[in-house]
């Protein structure tokens, strides 16, 4: 476990994080080398940098809206940043949920400039792709109206808490259509797994408001 603070917020790393990481970055790049294997480092860094940082929008915003006791927490398939004590207001919560994403793409786009400016084929510019194509699609992904990604989260804002039902069905239908459409796109059996288990979650939380 990994603590330490940036911000005056404290990170906690868990070590699900780093292996989730390390086997994304085997699937891109193998293990069966030592160049293979600074690959996959230089992969785990650039993806921890960009969730680290697309959390610390949520979270920085969040304390800028009165916020207490943040903390950020990065897990197995990302991170979340806590609000134990905040209320936010439905424009306010809009606002925390897509600053995560939308720093998140800024940093992609920093990342094409440094990607130019570092020598080619060098492990710095191998960090940088990374960087820009991790923050780019975490980004995107995270954009989905799916529960409870940001998409699904700034969905639920949106339409307020009294079509909550319409949320989650949502939220079902299109964590099923991109969980099939990725599995096609990339044949990796994880996006079905990671979506559909989110499709779960707001199946379990329409059946309890149903027989409420």
């Amino acid at each position: 476990m990994l603590n330490f603070t940036l911000f005056g917020l404290p990170i906690r790393v868990e070590p699900f994080h780093w292996l989730i990481l390390g086997f994304l970055g085997m699937q891109s790049y193998g293990l069966s080398n030592r160049g293979e294997i600074m690959l996959v480092l230089v992969f785990m860094a650039a993806g921890f940098t960009s969730i680290l940082v697309h959390e610390l929008g949520h979270a920085l915003t969040g304390r800028k809206f009165g916020a207490q006791g943040t903390q950020v927490v990065l897990h197995g398939m990302g991170g979340v940043a806590i609000f134990p004590h905040a209320r936010f207001t439905r424009p306010q919560n809009f606002l925390v949920t897509a600053a995560g994403p939308g720093i998140q793409i800024l940093l992609g786009l920093v990342a094409i400039l440094l990607v130019v400016k570092t020598p080619t084929g060098s492990y710095a510019q191998q960090f940088f792709e990374d960087l820009m194509l991790v923050s780019f699609f975490w980004a995107i992904l995270n954009c989905i109206p799916v529960w409870p990604l940001d998409g699904g989260q700034m969905m639920g804002a949106i339409l307020g808490p009294k079509r909550k039902l319409l949320t989650h069905k949502i939220s079902i239908g299109v964590a099923i259509v991109f969980g099939l459409l990725g599995l096609y796109l990339t044949n990796m059996i994880i996006f079905p797994i990671f979506l559909g288990f989110m499709a779960y979650q707001s199946w379990q939380i329409i059946q309890q408001s149903t027989f409420r």
